[in-house]
């Protein structure tokens, strides 16, 4: 038994039952990264010997019977967006390529705090800015089904490494889809929360009305549980939601019948691949044939979310990454001149060329004379948008899409084609516009054996009913 092959909860129950050790666990994983790792360039730093250690102290806080933490002696990768103490958190750039995080983000500490082992921090667009993983300053990662293709972005280092056996769950983060692409294109589990059910504390900043930090992992049983450990209230965060949560776990087999699920007519549209569009009939049998009710709905505005989203997006990041100048930590240029010179040449060897184009497109909507034209628009527009969803869960429970409208691309297809690279995150941006909880699952493959991902959308602080009907339809497309 490759024990690299099997979901967390597997591996819990085989630890508590004693059949296996932590160490054990780990070593699995190793060996599994020394074989696919030097193709898939899925890891930025790899803590071998710190995660060895952990793993033998928790088999000795279990041999004497200690209490022990819901993820205890479980490998996890961590986006290298989200800070872990004493680690390189690089988000994927030059600028950072040397920085180490003084304090844990929030959700570090809680997978930590339940014995999880940080075993890696993954590649990633730079800046979390990317739909395909190519713009990392490490270079692009590499799809596990297909190493001449994207394995999506942002988190295509996390979204890999899962797939390939490299680690059984991780986190990585979605500001437009950046958790769920890369979980349809690798086929496993993503998923974005609702915005403020997870603490973006210690989550370097891209768009911070839209950023979410979600789980990756090899099934929907997983996700559930990793959501449960990282969700929550943190009074660090001024954007969390001070409110219960759910036992996400306890509630997946409660089953769909009679759940109202609303196809929207715009995210169907001609354009999209003929596979995607058989595979998505496929499962909308399926849960029709188990007890669920298909209605249509419409989402009137969703013509417009690409560029709502890339304005206010792009007007975000330029903000936040104004403080990125060489003064503080990081990358600093050294031929300077002057503080002006210095500024000027840290950012341009510092950042790569998507995260300029987008600074600068940020920094024009923002400006003096253009604010109202693009940045104002942009926000009712969102409204609009937020406004439509509310429209269509009154007449449904739940929203099924396409994740992307084709598979994974091949690498280079579209990194000199901007426009075209955007149009990937088609059917992804709106959740994060309108703040709304969506998840990726498996629902498919090409006839190349490439996956394609069925996306569930759900109302407000829904999460638990989107894992609920995404974890019926796995145990259906299993049977």
């Amino acid at each position: 038994m490759n024990l690299y092959s099997l979901p967390a909860h597997s591996l819990l129950v085989l630890l508590e039952r004693g059949e296996v050790s932590s160490e054990e666990i780990l070593s699995s994983f190793l060996k599994r990264v020394e074989e696919v790792e030097p193709e898939l360039n899925a890891f930025i730093t790899l803590f071998r010997e710190d995660s060895l250690s952990q793993a033998r102290e928790i088999d000795r806080l279990r041999i004497k019977g200690g209490k022990l933490g819901r993820l205890a002696g479980i490998p996890i990768a961590v986006k290298d967006n989200i800070c872990v103490q004493g680690k390189r958190t690089t988000c994927g750039s030059r600028i950072l390529s040397d920085f180490t995080s003084p304090y844990d983000a929030t959700v570090v500490k809680r997978v930590k705090n339940e014995g999880a082992i940080i075993l890696v921090k993954t590649n990633m667009d730079e800046f979390a800015m990317g739909s395909s993983n190519e713009n990392s300053f490490f270079g692009p990662v590499k799809n596990p089904f297909d190493p001449e293709r994207v394995p999506g972005g942002s988190s295509g280092g996390s979204a890999a490494a899962v797939c390939a056996g490299e680690v059984p769950m991780a986190l990585g983060s979605d500001t437009g889809g950046s958790v769920r692409l890369p979980a349809s294109f690798c086929g496993v589990v993503g998923l974005k929360p609702t915005y403020g059910t997870v603490s973006r504390f210690g989550l370097v900043a891209f768009a911070s009305s839209l950023d979410q930090i979600g789980p990756i992992t090899r099934d929907v049983e997983d996700c559930a549980l990793l959501l449960g450990v990282i969700g929550g209230y943190d009074p660090q965060d001024s954007t969390s939601i001070d409110r219960p949560l759910p036992h996400f776990s306890s509630n997946l087999r409660r089953g769909i019948k009679g759940l109202r699920l609303g196809l929207p007519q715009e995210f169907f549209p001609s354009g999209i691949d003929p596979p995607v569009k058989e595979a998505l009939n496929r499962a909308i049998d399926q849960l029709s044939s188990a007890g669920a009710e298909i209605e249509e709905v419409s989402l009137p505005h969703t013509d417009k979310a690409i560029a709502t989203y890339y304005i206010i997006a792009d007007a975000e990041a330029s903000s936040n990454l104004a403080r990125y100048d060489g003064t503080r930590y990081g990358h600093r240029a050294q031929e300077a001149v002057d503080l002006l010179d210095m500024y000027n040449r840290t950012r341009d060897e510092g950042f790569g060329d998507e995260v300029k184009r987008r600074i600068m497109l940020g920094t024009y909507v923002l400006s003096s004379g253009y604010y109202d034209a693009y940045y104002l628009q942009a926000q009712k527009a969102r409204t609009l948008i937020r406004r439509d969803f509310e429209d269509a869960f009154s007449m449904c429970d739940l929203i099924l899409t396409p994740t992307s409208p084709t598979p994974a691309f091949k690498l280079g297809e579209k990194i000199d084609d901007p426009l075209l690279m955007y149009l990937s995150d088609i059917f992804t941006v709106t959740a994060n516009l309108a703040g709304l909880p969506s998840i990726s699952i498996p629902c498919g493959k090409t006839e190349d054996g490439l996956p394609i991902g069925m996306q569930i959308i759900g109302p407000p602080f829904a999460d638990g009913e989107i894992l609920r009907l995404a974890y019926a339809y796995e145990q259906l497309s299993s049977e």
